[in-house]
Parts: structure tokens; C-alpha cells; sequence
């Protein structure tokens, strides 16, 4: 029996570009090129689920990570630059960011180290939680961006925090520009230490370095260079930066929030700005008559007798049903707003303020923070500017109150005098109105019905009745009218006041502008304070190594960079980063394997290795020197122990099938003293040097299999899962295996599966929706699985 099980096999409509297994699952993640991001899983062999490429996010995949437990999987944009992070139970964005250059690559850690004062913050870390109460969920029926938050149990925010230990998605761009966003959403450092193009790069669990494989394209061959970066800043203050990330995330989170409930309650208003203020405007451009709308209405209300043109307006355009359903409109639409910013827009503004206050008080600690780039001044600006857009949420708030009242009144007396005008029977308890109610409509009348002095001119300005909407507007005009301040006695004491009229210590409240306005200010002055520790910290990165590895090839070049070599692998337990390379041109037949402690302090050999391959056959050891030497044509890590490799025959004959193998880093690293020291040459690349780097020939005994009618040419692999999924040279042929079947007896297996289908439930049922169309044993469906589906 052969030592790797195959469970699955398929053939697939489109090329696989990128393929990454889930870290904690039995899921496997690809990209096809027509930009579609799919999910997959091992134990029935089917697709989970499918996102096509769409306009907003974007159609040019050009990296894929998962987040380290397993929960979110992140993908780059190039056509639309942006990272999105998508939920792995069903095909939604749940956040999606902006980035200078398209990302080419990109790597998802997350920290490993253990300390008491790590412990005594996350135990602390649910403060907030307690002090503050939870965010209402957004009306479901109002923005479809709303996904993240319109949830019936609104912990959204906590599935994208994911767990309180730090974790931290590096991408690396086409540009050289490498960016840490920590917990995937807050850029934490902005690193411009590399040149060239980023294939492949890898953060230490351990946070002291980075380590990137980029390639310069020059006129002549592309090169590719090995860099390591010194990260020591993140290390030495990991339980600050894991402190102040966590606001950050909470604070750029909240700004989302507030962003949202904001289109929600644009989407409650734009119902009636189109009635009311949009016949008031055609009114008064298609009227032949000089009289003012206000001097026309009063008339009505004074003498109870409308004008011709007037009378035309209320009857046939507005007419007494449509006045009945507008006062509805305006009442239900001005209750939903008001209810928006009471309950979303005041308590997210508050959570916004304590957040801010709390970054404030760790940025006074200057021995601890100072370093990272905290600055309290910007963070008070940041507490003054949500300040002031509470401010002016409390004035939105006054004019709703008092345009519910006006607007009641008004629509009541318009009501009464319509039915009159058609002679309709008018109830004895509307008709009853006393002075002080006419005062009450004049006095609206008066404020509201004065024609903005451009309507003429410019078509599609609103009258001005409705007050509410201008608040609305994401425009940078000025308000059309303010809200009045006569009588106010706090207004008037702050203005007689030289002291206080001035005091840091108020709110700055901006009465010309718009809620919009203030909130665009205030993401501004937030985005500005959250932005310089990337900066500070990006700065504190150093280079520490620079090695020329090789000249890449022209094939090289066009395969799909994701899935090839060069290969980064962060060793944990041993603290090094490990590089997997081969140099097509000057030797087709060796893998070379360079190590590097992640601690840039610790002086070490340049431990590079360059190994071949021979495998054990049915024939003498003496023949099996001779015929069966293979070249390697992928390596991946398959644990902190084995590296999984596709080998090919050496002399590359007609007939001969590809190999499947785990390799033990022990028969590699056995005798490393014998193999003397490799003193590289600065001044060359590694490739010229090639003949002098230490050279094992490693014969592979049980731990292979003969992959049959399949050119293989790479592979993914998860060694927590013990699965491996090997992909043909033309991308479009599949295989899955289960590693370790050796190890585990069939009810081991049975319970694993079990326990793997409980998890996902979730997606099987929705899978199971998508492919009821089809019967499971007909023909059609075996063509559609063949097509569509691989096992995970």
C-alpha cells in the first residue's frame, strides 16, 4: 500500500493560480484566472463555496492568506488595489481596505510568545466590553454594506478581532513596499527597506525580523534577492504595540460604524427630499405670477382663499391623499433618523470618545509609547474633533424635534384647507384652531418657505423647507440655514465670556456645517493620529542582510509566482527562518535550503545546503545511485520536521512518472559538521558561488509515491491536517492526499471527519443548496464536479 493515500481527483475548468490550505481545517482555499476565489474540503470532496470577481472589490487576484485560526481569509486586489478579508462560513466581504501599490504577496502570523504581563492584558482586555454598552445592530433593510453590522447579535467586530493575542498580516508589494496591519485591519508599520518586486516574505513568530524574496527587474534578467529585516522594535515592546493595536483596531471599527449609520440614515431621508422641497421648486419655477410661495400660503391661512396657480399646486399635484401620505413620510422618515442618531450615532461617538481617552492616557506614558509614535497631541485633537460631531448629532437631533412639530402643525392646518377646497366634510376636531396655532404655522410659514436666492438659476436646488436633509448632504456647501441661537442662554453667556469663548476645553461646534462635514473632519484628524506610529514604527526597521540568490529564468518568470519557488518558512520552535530555492540555470538537479536565525544578533554560518535526490527502487543501492537521481520541482514545509517535495526524473524520459515525498529534515542536517564551512562571496550572487555550497545526496526510502499519469509540478501542504494537494504543470489537474494514514487507524479518521463535518455545518448546508439542481448520480453532475470541485 502506498505511505500517501489519494482521497480526490479532479480536473478543473479554469488554471489554478494560488492554493493555500486553511491552518486549521480541512479546507483549501484557490484563485482561478478568471478571479474567482474558491473554497474547498477534503472530506466529501465538493465546493463550498464560490466568490466571482465583482466590480467593487475588484477581478485580478494576486495573493491569498489565511488568518491564523482559520476564521477569515484575505486576498489582494491588483486591478482595484485593495486587500479584502472575507468570512470563511459564507462568500461575504467583511472588510476591505485601500493599499498604495498592488499586493503581490502576502503572509498571515501570528505571536507565539508567552509572558505575564501579555497574560494580565488579555485578562484586562474586556474592560471596555463591561464599561460600555453594546452597539445596536444597523436596520437590515438599509445599506447592503451594512453586512458587518447588521447581524442580530452584533459581535461582528469581535469575528474581525479575532483572539486577543496579537496577530498580523504582512503584504509586500510589486513596489518593494512592504505594510503590517495588525489583526488584518490597522496598519501597525510601512517598511520601504527592500527593492524589486516582493515574491514571497515571512514575519517570526517571534517578531524580532522579517524575512523577503523579492525580484528587480532590470534589462537584462530578473534577479532574486534574499532580504532580512531587523523588526526588533515589535519584539521589545509586544505587549504595547499589542495594546495599542487593539484600539486602533477598535477605533478604525467604530469609524466604519458611524460611516454606516450614517448612509442609514441618508437612506431614511432621501425618501421625502424629493416631495415636499421638489413640487415647492417646480411651483416656483413654472408660476406666472410674482408673488412669493410664503406671501401665497399666508394668504391662504389669513383669508382661507388660495390663489389659482396655488389651488392648482395643493390639488392636482399634491393633492389631499398625497398630503395625507407626505406628512406620513416626513413623520416616520424624521423618527427612523432620530432614532439612528440616538441609539447608533450617540453611542458609537461615545464608545469612539473612550477609546480616544484610553489611547490618550497611554500615550502620556511616554517611556512605554513615546518609542512607537503615540502622540497625546494628535490624540487630543482626535477627542476634540469627536467632541465636536457630537455637538452637532445633538443639534441634528433639535431641528428633527422642531421640525416634527412644525412640520405636524403645518400639515394639519394644509390638510384642513384642502378638504375645504374640495368641499369635502371636515372633521369638528381638525377644524378647531386656535390663535395660538395660527401664530404657530405663520411663524413656520415665515422661517421655512423662503425661496433660496439661486432656485431660478440653478435647477435641482431643494426649497428650503425641509431642514433636516441639509445635515445630510455630503457636500462641502455651507448650511442653508442654521439653526437660531436667539434666547440661548449659554450661547449668549459663552459670547459675553472672553475667557471661555476661546477655552481648549470646549467643543468647537461649527454651526455653518453639515453633519457630514464634521464627520469627515473628524475621520481626518482621527486617521491622521492613527497613522504615525506606522510611520515611526516602519522607520525603526533596518536591513540586515542582502544576498543575491540567482538570475531567475524566462519560464520561471511567467509561472504563477504564488505556487512556485522561491519558498519562506518560519520555524518556531527553533527560532529560523528557513528559504527554499533552486537555480533552474546552473543546476537543474539541486534544492538549495538556506537557514537564518530569526534573531538578528545571534552571528551564525550562512547554513545553506544545496540537496539532491535519489530514491530507493526495486534494484540494487549501486544501480539506484546510477538510474534514479531526481531534480526537485517544489518543496514546501510540511511541519517544524519534514519539507513535502515533487521530484522528477533527472534525465526527464518519456514514461517516467513524477514523485510524491516527504523529506526529514534530520537526513539533511545529520552529519552538518562534515560539511564544512561555506564562506560566501559578498561581491557575487549565490548562483556563481554554486559549485562551493555544500552538496548532501539524500535517498529516499518508504516516504514517497509514484504520482501516475499526472505531471506534477507543485504542491500545498498542511502538515496540522497531514493533508497535501499537488497541482500539474498545465494548473489545472488536482490531487489530494491524506499524509499520515500509517499513523492513524480508520476510527481515528471516522472521528476527525465527524468532527470536521460538525464545525462546518454551516457550509454543507449551504453547499448543499447550491448543488440541488443536479441529480447527484447523473452525468451531468459528475461533469460538474469534475469541473468545479476539489477536495480539501
Amino acid at each position: 500500500m502506498p505511505p500517501f493515500r489519494q482521497v480526490g481527483e479532479k480536473q478543473l475548468p479554469h488554471e489554478i493560480i494560488f492554493m493555500s490550505w486553511s491552518p486549521k481545517r480541512d479546507l483549501i482555499a484557490l484563485v482561478n484566472k478568471a478571479g474567482e476565489v474558491l473554497l474547498h474540503r477534503l472530506a466529501n470532496i465538493q465546493r463550498v463555496w464560490n466568490l466571482p470577481p465583482n466590480e467593487n472589490t475588484g477581478k485580478e487576484v494576486t495573493s491569498l492568506a489565511w488568518r491564523p485560526d482559520g476564521k477569515l481569509l484575505a486576498f489582494g486586489l491588483a486591478d482595484t488595489k485593495k486587500v479584502v478579508l472575507c468570512d470563511v462560513e459564507k462568500p461575504e466581504s467583511l472588510h476591505s481596505f485601500s493599499v498604495e501599490s498592488p499586493v503581490s504577496c502576502m503572509h498571515w502570523m501570528e505571536v507565539t510568545e508567552e509572558n505575564s504581563i501579555l497574560t494580565s492584558f488579555y485578562n484586562a482586555e474586556d474592560e471596555s466590553n463591561t464599561l460600555l454598552p453594546k452597539l445596536p445592530a444597523l436596520p437590515k433593510n438599509y445599506s447592503a454594506t451594512a453586512k458587518i453590522f447588521s447581524e442580530e447579535k452584533s459581535d461582528e467586530i469581535l469575528k474581525l478581532l479575532g483572539d486577543v493575542r496579537l496577530n498580523a498580516l504582512v503584504l509586500g508589494g510589486d513596489s518593494g513596499q512592504i505594510e503590517i496591519y495588525a489583526y488584518g485591519m490597522y496598519k501597525i508599520a510601512t517598511i520601504t527597506e527592500v527593492y524589486g518586486s516582493c515574491l514571497s516574505l515571512c514575519l517570526s513568530s517571534d517578531l524580532k525580523s522579517l524575512s523577503v524574496v523579492t525580484e528587480l527587474s532590470t534589462n537584462t534578467t530578473p534577479e532574486i534577492t534574499y532580504f532580512q529585516l531587523d523588526t526588533s522594535l515589535l519584539s521589545d515592546c509586544l505587549p504595547e504595540v499589542t495594546r495599542m493595536a487593539r484600539k486602533f483596531t477598535h477605533i478604525s471599527t467604530l469609524l466604519q460604524y458611524l460611516k454606516l449609520s450614517l448612509t442609514c440614515m441618508c437612506e431614511a431621508w432621501e425618501e421625502i427630499l424629493m416631495q415636499m422641497d421638489s413640487r415647492l421648486t417646480k411651483f416656483v419655477q413654472e408660476k406666472n405670477t410674482t408673488t412669493s410661495v410664503q406671501d401665497e400660503f399666508m394668504q391662504l391661512l389669513l383669508w382661507g382663499k388660495a390663489s389659482p396657480e396655488l389651488q392648482t399646486l395643493l390639488m392636482n399635484q399634491l393633492t389631499v391623499k398625497g398630503l395625507k401620505k407626505l406628512g406620513q413620510s416626513v413623520e416616520s422618515s424624521y423618527s427612523t433618523i432620530q432614532k439612528l442618531v440616538i441609539s447608533h450615532l450617540q453611542s458609537g461617538a461615545e464608545a469612539l470618545l473612550y477609546h480616544l481617552s484610553e489611547l490618550k492616557g497611554m500615550a502620556l506614558w511616554k517611556q512605554k509609547y513615546e518609542p512607537l509614535g503615540l502622540d497625546a497631541k494628535a490624540i487630543e485633537d482626535a477627542v476634540t474633533a469627536v467632541g465636536s460631531f457630537i455637538l452637532k448629532a445633538n443639534e441634528l437631533l433639535q431641528v428633527i424635534d422642531s421640525g416634527m412639530k412644525n412640520f405636524k402643525a403645518f400639515f394639519r392646518w394644509l390638510y384642513v384647507a384642502m378638504l375645504r377646497m374640495s368641499d369635502d366634510h371636515v372633521i369638528p376636531e381638525l377644524n378647531k384652531m386656535t390663535q395660538k396655532d395660527i401664530t404657530f404655522v405663520a411663524d413656520f410659514l415665515t422661517e421655512h418657505f423662503n425661496e433660496a436666492p439661486d432656485l431660478y438659476n440653478q435647477k435641482g436646488k431643494y426649497f428650503n423647507v425641509e431642514r433636516v436633509g441639509q445635515y445630510l448632504k455630503d457636500e462641502d456647501d455651507d448650511l442653508m440655514s442654521t439653526p437660531s441661537t436667539e434666547g440661548n442662554q449659554w450661547f449668549n453667556f459663552l459670547q459675553k465670556s472672553t475667557y471661555l469663548k476661546d477655552s481648549p476645553l470646549l467643543f468647537p461646534c461649527y454651526p455653518e456645517k453639515s453633519l457630514h462635514f464634521v464627520k469627515r473632519q473628524m475621520e481626518g484628524v482621527i486617521n491622521l493620529c492613527l497613522a504615525k506610529p506606522a510611520e515611526i514604527i516602519g522607520k525603526s526597521v533596518q536591513q540586515k542582510q542582502c544576498i543575491p540568490l540567482y538570475q531567475a529564468s524566462k519560464s520561471e518568470v511567467s509561472c504563477p509566482r504564488l505556487i512556485s519557488l522561491p519558498s519562506l518558512w518560519n520555524d518556531k520552535s527553533r527560532n529560523l527562518h528557513f528559504v527554499m530555492f533552486h537555480m533552474l540555470e546552473s543546476s537543474q538537479s539541486k534544492l538549495i535550503i538556506f537557514r537564518q536565525p530569526t534573531d538578528v544578533s545571534r552571528s551564525t554560518n550562512d547554513a545553506l545546503l544545496a540537496v539532491e535526490f535519489g530514491i530507493s527502487l526495486n534494484c540494487s543501492a549501486a544501480e539506484s545511485q546510477e538510474a534514479s537521481r531526481y531534480s526537485c520541482l517544489d518543496a514546501r514545509f510540511y511541519d517544524e520536521d519534514l519539507i513535502t517535495v515533487v521530484l522528477r526524473d533527472a534525465s526527464e524520459q518519456e514514461g517516467k512518472d513524477r514523485i510524491l515525498a516527504q523529506l526529514p529534515l534530520s537526513l539533511i542536517y545529520s552529519d552538518e559538521e562534515s560539511d564544512g564551512q561555506f564562506a560566501r562571496d559578498s561581491s557575487k550572487r549565490l548562483e556563481e558561488q554554486c559549485s562551493d555550497i555544500p552538496a548532501r545526496t539524500v535517498f529516499l526510502e518508504g516516504q514517497w509515491r509514484i504520482l501516475e499519469n499526472m505531471k506534477a509540478q507543485y504542491v500545498s501542504v498542511n502538515g496540522i491536517r497531514k493533508v497535501a494537494c499537488v497541482l500539474s504543470s498545465n494548473l489545472r489537474h488536482v490531487r489530494v492526499f491524506e499524509m499520515d494514514v500509517e499513523d492513524d487507524g480508520e476510527a481515528d479518521e471516522e472521528e476527525e471527519e465527524g468532527e470536521s463535518r460538525s464545525q462546518d455545518v454551516t457550509c454543507e448546508e449551504e453547499e448543499l443548496n447550491q448543488s440541488d439542481d443536479v441529480q447527484p448520480n447523473s452525468p451531468e453532475a459528475a461533469a460538474d464536479v469534475t469541473e468545479e470541485s476539489l477536495g480539501s
